[in-house]
Protein backbone atom coordinates (compact mmCIF):
# COMPACT_ATOMS: atom_id res chain seq x y z
CA UNK A 1 0.00 0.00 0.00
CA UNK A 2 2.85 2.39 0.81
CA UNK A 3 4.37 1.80 -2.63
CA UNK A 4 1.05 2.67 -4.24
CA UNK A 5 0.76 5.90 -2.24
CA UNK A 6 4.36 6.77 -3.10
CA UNK A 7 3.59 6.27 -6.80
CA UNK A 8 0.54 8.54 -6.49
CA UNK A 9 2.74 11.18 -4.81
CA UNK A 10 5.23 11.13 -7.69
CA UNK A 11 2.42 11.50 -10.22
CA UNK A 12 1.05 14.43 -8.24
CA UNK A 13 4.45 16.09 -8.27
CA UNK A 14 4.59 15.89 -12.06
CA UNK A 15 1.18 17.52 -12.36
CA UNK A 16 2.09 20.40 -10.02
CA UNK A 17 5.80 20.96 -10.59
CA UNK A 18 5.92 24.61 -9.53
CA UNK A 19 3.93 24.08 -6.34
CA UNK A 20 6.02 21.02 -5.46
CA UNK A 21 9.25 22.93 -6.09
CA UNK A 22 8.12 25.74 -3.79
CA UNK A 23 7.38 23.29 -0.95
CA UNK A 24 10.68 21.46 -1.40
CA UNK A 25 12.53 24.81 -1.41
CA UNK A 26 10.74 26.02 1.73
CA UNK A 27 11.65 22.87 3.66
CA UNK A 28 15.21 22.86 2.28
CA UNK A 29 15.84 26.42 3.43
CA UNK A 30 14.49 25.73 6.91
CA UNK A 31 16.38 22.44 7.27
CA UNK A 32 19.62 23.90 5.91
CA UNK A 33 19.59 26.86 8.30
CA UNK A 34 18.55 24.88 11.38
CA UNK A 35 21.01 22.01 10.80
CA UNK A 36 23.92 24.39 10.21
CA UNK A 37 23.40 26.13 13.55
CA UNK A 38 22.41 22.92 15.35
CA UNK A 39 25.60 21.17 14.18
CA UNK A 40 27.75 24.01 15.48
CA UNK A 41 25.89 23.92 18.81
CA UNK A 42 26.26 20.11 18.94
CA UNK A 43 30.01 20.34 18.39
CA UNK A 44 30.51 23.03 21.03
CA UNK A 45 28.27 21.52 23.71
CA UNK A 46 29.36 17.89 23.42
CA UNK A 47 30.85 15.72 26.15
CA UNK A 48 34.65 16.02 25.70
CA UNK A 49 35.46 12.90 27.70
CA UNK A 50 32.33 10.69 27.62
CA UNK A 51 33.94 7.70 29.34
CA UNK A 52 34.87 9.74 32.42
CA UNK A 53 32.83 12.93 32.51
CA UNK A 54 30.78 11.81 35.55
CA UNK A 55 33.86 10.70 37.49
CA UNK A 56 36.14 13.70 36.87
CA UNK A 57 35.70 16.66 39.23
CA UNK A 58 37.18 20.14 39.47
CA UNK A 59 37.63 21.41 43.08
CA UNK A 60 37.56 25.10 44.00
CA UNK A 61 38.74 26.80 47.18
CA UNK A 62 38.82 30.39 48.55
CA UNK A 63 42.39 31.18 49.65
CA UNK A 64 42.22 34.98 49.20
CA UNK A 65 42.26 37.64 51.90
CA UNK A 66 39.11 39.46 53.04
CA UNK A 67 39.93 42.38 50.77
CA UNK A 68 37.17 42.65 48.17
CA UNK A 69 35.20 39.79 49.71
CA UNK A 70 31.53 39.49 48.75
CA UNK A 71 29.40 36.96 50.67
CA UNK A 72 28.04 34.19 48.46
CA UNK A 73 30.45 34.76 45.58
CA UNK A 74 32.06 31.89 43.69
CA UNK A 75 35.41 30.60 44.96
CA UNK A 76 38.53 30.98 42.83
CA UNK A 77 38.54 29.13 39.51
CA UNK A 78 42.12 27.96 40.05
CA UNK A 79 44.27 26.83 42.98
CA UNK A 80 47.44 28.14 44.54
CA UNK A 81 50.52 25.99 44.09
CA UNK A 82 50.60 25.32 47.84
CA UNK A 83 47.02 23.99 47.86
CA UNK A 84 47.39 22.00 44.64
CA UNK A 85 50.53 20.26 45.84
CA UNK A 86 48.96 19.60 49.26
CA UNK A 87 45.87 17.97 47.69
CA UNK A 88 48.13 15.95 45.40
CA UNK A 89 50.22 14.66 48.30
CA UNK A 90 47.19 13.60 50.33
CA UNK A 91 45.74 11.57 47.43
CA UNK A 92 42.13 11.49 48.59
CA UNK A 93 40.80 10.69 45.10
CA UNK A 94 41.11 7.59 42.93
CA UNK A 95 43.39 9.69 40.71
CA UNK A 96 44.39 13.33 40.81
CA UNK A 97 46.45 15.70 38.71
CA UNK A 98 47.58 19.31 38.92
CA UNK A 99 48.49 21.17 35.73
CA UNK A 100 49.06 24.46 34.02
CA UNK A 101 49.75 25.65 30.49
CA UNK A 102 53.13 26.69 29.18
CA UNK A 103 55.31 27.03 26.14
CA UNK A 104 58.71 25.64 25.16
CA UNK A 105 61.24 26.24 22.42
CA UNK A 106 62.24 23.07 20.57
CA UNK A 107 65.64 22.68 18.98
CA UNK A 108 65.54 19.89 16.35
CA UNK A 109 68.48 17.50 16.12
CA UNK A 110 68.89 18.23 12.41
CA UNK A 111 71.39 21.04 11.94
CA UNK A 112 69.44 22.42 8.99
CA UNK A 113 66.23 22.85 11.00
CA UNK A 114 65.51 26.03 12.91
CA UNK A 115 64.15 26.05 16.48
CA UNK A 116 60.44 26.56 16.89
CA UNK A 117 57.96 27.18 19.67
CA UNK A 118 55.07 24.91 20.79
CA UNK A 119 52.44 24.99 23.51
CA UNK A 120 53.12 22.70 26.44
CA UNK A 121 51.32 21.40 29.50
CA UNK A 122 53.05 20.89 32.81
CA UNK A 123 51.21 18.24 34.80
CA UNK A 124 51.48 15.37 37.25
CA UNK A 125 51.48 11.74 36.18
CA UNK A 126 47.79 10.82 36.46
CA UNK A 127 46.68 13.23 33.71
CA UNK A 128 47.05 10.59 31.00
CA UNK A 129 45.04 7.82 32.66
CA UNK A 130 42.43 10.22 34.08
CA UNK A 131 41.62 11.72 30.70
CA UNK A 132 41.83 8.47 28.72
CA UNK A 133 44.50 9.98 26.48
CA UNK A 134 45.40 7.50 23.69
CA UNK A 135 49.03 6.57 23.07
CA UNK A 136 50.60 5.77 19.72
CA UNK A 137 53.91 4.73 21.28
CA UNK A 138 54.98 4.26 24.89
CA UNK A 139 53.04 5.61 27.83
CA UNK A 140 53.01 8.46 30.33
CA UNK A 141 55.53 8.93 33.10
CA UNK A 142 54.94 7.63 36.63
CA UNK A 143 54.46 9.35 39.98
CA UNK A 144 57.96 8.16 40.89
CA UNK A 145 59.37 10.22 38.02
CA UNK A 146 57.30 13.15 39.27
CA UNK A 147 58.87 12.83 42.72
CA UNK A 148 62.38 12.54 41.26
CA UNK A 149 61.80 15.60 39.05
CA UNK A 150 62.97 13.54 36.07
CA UNK A 151 63.40 15.16 32.68
CA UNK A 152 60.91 13.07 30.76
CA UNK A 153 58.33 14.14 28.19
CA UNK A 154 55.29 12.95 26.28
CA UNK A 155 54.86 14.52 22.85
CA UNK A 156 51.86 14.73 20.52
CA UNK A 157 51.65 12.84 17.23
CA UNK A 158 52.02 16.02 15.15
CA UNK A 159 55.26 16.94 16.92
CA UNK A 160 56.54 13.37 16.61
CA UNK A 161 55.84 13.49 12.86
CA UNK A 162 57.75 16.75 12.57
CA UNK A 163 60.78 15.71 14.62
CA UNK A 164 61.06 11.96 13.95
CA UNK A 165 59.11 11.36 10.75
CA UNK A 166 56.31 9.55 12.59
CA UNK A 167 58.53 6.73 13.87
CA UNK A 168 58.67 5.32 17.38
CA UNK A 169 60.61 8.01 19.26
CA UNK A 170 60.28 6.48 22.75
CA UNK A 171 63.69 6.60 24.42
CA UNK A 172 64.99 9.35 22.17
CA UNK A 173 65.95 12.81 23.34
CA UNK A 174 64.29 16.12 22.53
CA UNK A 175 65.70 19.49 23.52
CA UNK A 176 63.13 21.72 25.21
CA UNK A 177 64.32 25.24 25.99
CA UNK A 178 67.88 24.63 27.26
CA UNK A 179 67.43 21.10 28.63
CA UNK A 180 67.30 17.61 27.12
CA UNK A 181 64.24 15.47 27.87
CA UNK A 182 63.81 11.75 27.32
CA UNK A 183 60.64 10.87 25.41
CA UNK A 184 58.56 8.23 27.22
CA UNK A 185 55.39 8.36 25.12
CA UNK A 186 53.79 9.67 21.94
CA UNK A 187 50.11 10.60 22.07
CA UNK A 188 47.80 9.58 19.25
CA UNK A 189 45.28 12.06 17.81
CA UNK A 190 43.22 13.43 20.71
CA UNK A 191 41.26 16.64 20.72
CA UNK A 192 38.61 16.96 23.43
CA UNK A 193 36.04 19.57 22.50
CA UNK A 194 35.81 21.78 24.46
CA UNK A 195 39.25 21.64 26.15
CA UNK A 196 37.55 21.04 29.49
CA UNK A 197 40.73 20.70 31.55
CA UNK A 198 41.72 24.37 31.17
CA UNK A 199 38.99 26.99 30.84
CA UNK A 200 41.52 29.83 31.08
CA UNK A 201 42.92 29.31 27.58
CA UNK A 202 41.38 28.71 24.15
CA UNK A 203 38.37 26.52 24.91
CA UNK A 204 38.32 25.00 21.43
CA UNK A 205 41.99 25.07 20.53
CA UNK A 206 44.23 22.17 19.63
CA UNK A 207 46.01 19.89 22.07
CA UNK A 208 49.36 20.98 23.48
CA UNK A 209 52.33 19.41 21.69
CA UNK A 210 54.52 18.61 24.71
CA UNK A 211 53.65 17.32 28.19
CA UNK A 212 56.23 17.63 30.98
CA UNK A 213 56.26 16.87 34.72
CA UNK A 214 55.09 19.91 36.65
CA UNK A 215 57.88 19.52 39.19
CA UNK A 216 60.55 19.54 36.48
CA UNK A 217 59.05 22.59 34.76
CA UNK A 218 59.29 24.54 38.01
CA UNK A 219 62.88 23.43 38.62
CA UNK A 220 63.82 24.81 35.20
CA UNK A 221 61.56 27.87 35.62
CA UNK A 222 59.97 27.18 32.22
CA UNK A 223 57.61 29.71 30.71
CA UNK A 224 53.97 29.31 31.67
CA UNK A 225 50.81 30.54 29.93
CA UNK A 226 47.34 31.26 31.19
CA UNK A 227 45.70 33.50 33.75
CA UNK A 228 47.08 34.20 37.21
CA UNK A 229 45.32 36.11 40.01
CA UNK A 230 47.31 37.40 42.97
CA UNK A 231 46.63 39.35 46.16
CA UNK A 232 48.83 41.18 48.64
CA UNK A 233 52.06 41.87 46.72
CA UNK A 234 51.61 38.68 44.69
CA UNK A 235 55.11 37.33 45.38
CA UNK A 236 56.84 34.72 47.47
CA UNK A 237 60.05 36.60 48.35
CA UNK A 238 61.68 33.44 49.70
CA UNK A 239 61.32 31.69 46.34
CA UNK A 240 63.15 32.74 43.14
CA UNK A 241 60.07 31.60 41.21
CA UNK A 242 58.26 34.69 42.54
CA UNK A 243 54.60 34.61 41.53
CA UNK A 244 54.74 30.86 40.89
CA UNK A 245 56.55 29.94 44.11
CA UNK A 246 55.11 27.42 46.54
CA UNK A 247 53.94 30.08 49.00
CA UNK A 248 53.04 32.79 46.48
CA UNK A 249 49.57 34.28 47.14
CA UNK A 250 48.41 33.55 43.59
CA UNK A 251 45.94 31.16 42.00
CA UNK A 252 47.13 29.77 38.65
CA UNK A 253 46.89 25.96 38.72
CA UNK A 254 44.13 23.73 37.42
CA UNK A 255 43.40 20.62 39.48
CA UNK A 256 41.33 17.56 38.57
CA UNK A 257 40.39 14.57 40.68
CA UNK A 258 38.79 11.27 39.69
CA UNK A 259 36.08 9.97 42.04
CA UNK A 260 34.51 6.74 40.87
CA UNK A 261 31.28 6.82 42.91
CA UNK A 262 28.81 9.39 44.28
CA UNK A 263 29.82 8.38 47.82
CA UNK A 264 33.46 9.19 47.07
CA UNK A 265 32.42 12.54 45.59
CA UNK A 266 30.49 13.40 48.77
CA UNK A 267 33.44 12.35 50.91
CA UNK A 268 35.85 14.45 48.85
CA UNK A 269 33.59 17.48 49.09
CA UNK A 270 33.68 17.13 52.88
CA UNK A 271 37.43 16.71 52.71
CA UNK A 272 37.67 20.06 50.90
CA UNK A 273 35.57 21.66 53.64
CA UNK A 274 37.83 20.21 56.33
CA UNK A 275 40.96 21.26 54.44
CA UNK A 276 39.63 24.81 54.09
CA UNK A 277 38.82 24.93 57.81
CA UNK A 278 42.34 23.76 58.65
CA UNK A 279 43.93 26.40 56.42
CA UNK A 280 41.83 29.13 57.99
CA UNK A 281 42.75 27.90 61.48
CA UNK A 282 46.44 28.04 60.52
CA UNK A 283 46.04 31.64 59.33
CA UNK A 284 46.52 31.01 55.59
CA UNK A 285 42.83 31.47 54.72
CA UNK A 286 40.82 34.47 55.86
CA UNK A 287 37.53 34.00 54.07
CA UNK A 288 34.70 31.75 55.29
CA UNK A 289 34.80 28.18 54.02
CA UNK A 290 33.52 28.17 50.47
CA UNK A 291 34.20 25.14 48.27
CA UNK A 292 32.82 23.72 45.02
CA UNK A 293 33.22 20.33 43.37
CA UNK A 294 31.82 20.12 39.85
CA UNK A 295 32.05 17.26 37.36
CA UNK A 296 33.07 17.87 33.75
CA UNK A 297 29.68 18.78 32.32
CA UNK A 298 28.78 20.93 35.34
CA UNK A 299 32.12 22.72 34.98
CA UNK A 300 31.46 23.39 31.29
CA UNK A 301 27.96 24.72 32.04
CA UNK A 302 29.35 26.97 34.76
CA UNK A 303 31.92 28.39 32.33
CA UNK A 304 29.29 28.85 29.60
CA UNK A 305 31.50 27.31 26.95
CA UNK A 306 28.86 27.67 24.23
CA UNK A 307 28.99 31.29 23.01
CA UNK A 308 25.77 33.23 23.47
CA UNK A 309 25.59 34.14 19.79
CA UNK A 310 25.61 30.44 18.87
CA UNK A 311 22.64 29.76 21.15
CA UNK A 312 20.79 32.73 19.66
CA UNK A 313 21.49 31.51 16.13
CA UNK A 314 19.98 28.10 16.96
CA UNK A 315 16.75 29.71 18.17
CA UNK A 316 16.58 32.02 15.16
CA UNK A 317 17.20 29.14 12.75
CA UNK A 318 14.44 27.01 14.24
CA UNK A 319 12.14 30.02 14.18
CA UNK A 320 12.93 30.30 10.48
CA UNK A 321 12.18 26.58 10.08
CA UNK A 322 8.80 27.13 11.74
CA UNK A 323 8.00 29.92 9.26
CA UNK A 324 8.98 27.62 6.39
CA UNK A 325 6.72 24.88 7.75
CA UNK A 326 3.77 27.27 8.04
CA UNK A 327 4.27 28.20 4.39
CA UNK A 328 4.43 24.50 3.52
CA UNK A 329 1.17 23.90 5.40
CA UNK A 330 -0.54 26.56 3.29
CA UNK A 331 0.86 25.14 0.05
CA UNK A 332 -0.12 21.57 0.96
CA UNK A 333 -3.59 22.71 1.96
CA UNK A 334 -4.05 24.46 -1.38
CA UNK A 335 -2.76 21.44 -3.25
CA UNK A 336 -4.91 18.86 -1.47
CA UNK A 337 -8.11 20.94 -1.62
CA UNK A 338 -7.64 21.45 -5.37
CA UNK A 339 -7.91 17.68 -5.64
CA UNK A 340 -11.23 17.49 -3.79
CA UNK A 341 -12.99 15.98 -6.80
CA UNK A 342 -10.34 13.28 -7.12
CA UNK A 343 -10.61 12.51 -3.42
CA UNK A 344 -14.42 12.38 -3.71
CA UNK A 345 -14.24 9.83 -6.51
CA UNK A 346 -11.83 7.68 -4.48
CA UNK A 347 -14.12 7.89 -1.49
CA UNK A 348 -17.11 6.91 -3.66
CA UNK A 349 -15.15 3.91 -4.95
CA UNK A 350 -14.59 2.65 -1.39
CA UNK A 351 -11.51 4.41 -0.06
CA UNK A 352 -11.80 5.14 3.65
CA UNK A 353 -10.94 8.41 5.32
CA UNK A 354 -7.95 6.72 6.92
CA UNK A 355 -6.62 5.73 3.49
CA UNK A 356 -7.02 9.27 2.18
CA UNK A 357 -5.25 10.61 5.27
CA UNK A 358 -2.33 8.18 4.84
CA UNK A 359 -2.05 8.95 1.13
CA UNK A 360 -1.71 12.66 1.86
CA UNK A 361 0.82 12.03 4.64
CA UNK A 362 2.95 9.88 2.34
CA UNK A 363 2.92 12.69 -0.20
CA UNK A 364 3.92 15.22 2.50
CA UNK A 365 6.67 12.86 3.73
CA UNK A 366 8.02 12.45 0.21
CA UNK A 367 8.21 16.22 -0.15
CA UNK A 368 10.02 16.30 3.19
CA UNK A 369 12.61 13.77 2.06
CA UNK A 370 13.27 15.77 -1.09
CA UNK A 371 13.50 18.96 0.95
CA UNK A 372 15.79 17.21 3.44
CA UNK A 373 18.16 16.14 0.66
CA UNK A 374 18.30 19.69 -0.66
CA UNK A 375 18.60 21.02 2.90
CA UNK A 376 21.55 18.71 3.48
CA UNK A 377 23.37 20.34 0.59
CA UNK A 378 22.58 23.77 2.02
CA UNK A 379 23.77 22.65 5.47
CA UNK A 380 27.08 21.46 4.01
CA UNK A 381 27.49 24.83 2.33
CA UNK A 382 26.54 26.63 5.55
CA UNK A 383 29.11 24.66 7.57
CA UNK A 384 31.74 25.40 4.95
CA UNK A 385 30.96 29.10 5.46
CA UNK A 386 31.29 28.64 9.24
CA UNK A 387 34.73 27.05 8.75
CA UNK A 388 35.90 30.20 6.98
CA UNK A 389 35.33 32.27 10.12
CA UNK A 390 38.30 33.20 12.36
CA UNK A 391 36.77 31.60 15.49
CA UNK A 392 38.84 28.74 16.96
CA UNK A 393 35.86 26.38 16.91
CA UNK A 394 35.10 27.03 13.22
CA UNK A 395 37.25 24.19 11.88
CA UNK A 396 35.29 21.70 14.00
CA UNK A 397 32.02 22.38 12.17
CA UNK A 398 31.43 19.17 10.25
CA UNK A 399 28.41 16.91 9.76
CA UNK A 400 29.08 13.59 11.50
CA UNK A 401 26.87 10.49 10.98
CA UNK A 402 24.72 11.43 13.97
CA UNK A 403 23.91 14.88 12.59
CA UNK A 404 23.43 13.44 9.10
CA UNK A 405 20.75 11.13 10.47
CA UNK A 406 19.27 13.99 12.46
CA UNK A 407 18.92 16.02 9.26
CA UNK A 408 16.91 13.28 7.54
CA UNK A 409 14.74 12.67 10.60
CA UNK A 410 14.09 16.39 11.13
CA UNK A 411 13.08 16.87 7.49
CA UNK A 412 10.73 13.88 7.59
CA UNK A 413 9.14 14.80 10.91
CA UNK A 414 8.78 18.46 9.91
CA UNK A 415 7.07 17.60 6.64
CA UNK A 416 4.73 15.10 8.30
CA UNK A 417 3.76 17.69 10.90
CA UNK A 418 3.18 20.20 8.13
CA UNK A 419 0.98 17.67 6.33
CA UNK A 420 -1.27 16.80 9.28
CA UNK A 421 -3.77 19.66 8.90
CA UNK A 422 -3.97 19.52 5.08
CA UNK A 423 -4.38 15.72 5.21
CA UNK A 424 -7.09 16.06 7.85
CA UNK A 425 -8.94 18.58 5.71
CA UNK A 426 -8.62 16.38 2.63
CA UNK A 427 -10.12 13.34 4.31
CA UNK A 428 -13.19 15.39 5.34
CA UNK A 429 -14.26 15.72 1.69
CA UNK A 430 -17.85 14.44 1.23
CA UNK A 431 -18.11 12.05 -1.78
CA UNK A 432 -21.72 12.94 -2.58
CA UNK A 433 -21.03 16.67 -2.81
CA UNK A 434 -18.07 16.14 -5.10
CA UNK A 435 -19.90 13.71 -7.40
CA UNK A 436 -22.87 16.06 -7.59
CA UNK A 437 -20.62 18.91 -8.69
CA UNK A 438 -19.10 16.87 -11.53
Amino acid sequence: MFGYYFDLALRSFKRNKVLTALMVLAIALGIGASMTTLTVFYVLSGDPVPTRSKQLFYPQLSPETMSGFTPGEEPSRQLTRFDAEALLREKRGDRQALMTGGGVAITPQQQSSTPFYVDARYASADIFSMFDMPFLFGTGWSSTEDEKHDRVAVIAKALNDKLFGGGNSVGKTVRLDKADFRIVGVLDDWRPTPRFYDMNSDKFGELEQAFLPFSTSRDLNMERNGSIDCWDDGKDDSDPAGHTGVNAPCVWIQYWVQLDSPAKADAYRQYLVNYSDQQRASGRYERPTNVRLRNVMEWLDFNQVVPGDVRLQVWLAFGFLLVCLLNTVGLLLAKFLRRSSEVGVRRALGASRRQIFLQCLVEAGTIGLAGGAAGLVLAWFGLWAVRQQPASYAELAHLDPMMLLATVVLALVASLLAGLIPAWQAMQVTPAMQLKSQ
